[in-house]
């Protein structure tokens, strides 16, 4: 993903429409928490199946666990308090950050098919953000570990033992 920041500051029609879950999950008055919590089953496969393109199928016992783990209306709230709280006091940290930079390698790793690998230059966008900035997108969409669990992994490990052995 981009930097929340960068995405809002650059917020389109095409991103409401891509990402309209960031503000839906945002409204008020229990709406969101209600209309999953009718059928959170409907709301996590359909979100899945919707943004996944390339890479491996989802795991149906994945999947299954998603769809438990939303069933609980606690696990709905605080999904929907991550949003509220990216779209307000996250929002306002990262401005108050404005200009400061992470100085420790950052690995990136996005899905070629996402709507992140489509309309955004992904280490342009962390460039503002990050002084080393490596990656690269992967077959995949959306949810990069399930989608391409092996090339994750991969690109985890050369990263991490690079940065183990001082390189």
């Amino acid at each position: 993903m981009v930097p929340t920041r960068y995405a809002f500051e650059h917020a389109d029609a095409d991103f409401a429409t891509g990402y309209y879950h960031w503000f839906f999950l945002t409204a008020g008055n229990g709406i969101p928490e209600h209309l999953i919590g009718r059928d959170p089953g409907f709301w996590v496969r359909t979100r899945m199946n919707a943004r996944h393109h390339g890479g491996s199928a989802f795991d149906p016992e994945a999947v299954d666990e998603y769809v438990r783990c939303f069933s609980d209306p606690a696990a709905i709230h605080a999904s929907c308090e991550d949003y509220r709280a990216a779209a307000t006091v996250d929002l306002e940290h990262d401005r108050a950050d404005a200009g400061r930079r992470l100085e420790c390698p950052v690995l990136l790793l996005w899905g070629a098919h996402s709507f992140v690998g489509r309309h955004y230059d992904v280490p342009g966008a962390w460039s503002e953000y990050a002084s080393d900035v490596r990656g690269h997108s992967l077959d995949c969409d959306h949810y990069v570990p399930e989608e391409a669990p092996e090339a994750t992994a991969a690109s985890l490990r050369s990263f991490l033992g690079a940065h183990a052995s001082g390189a």
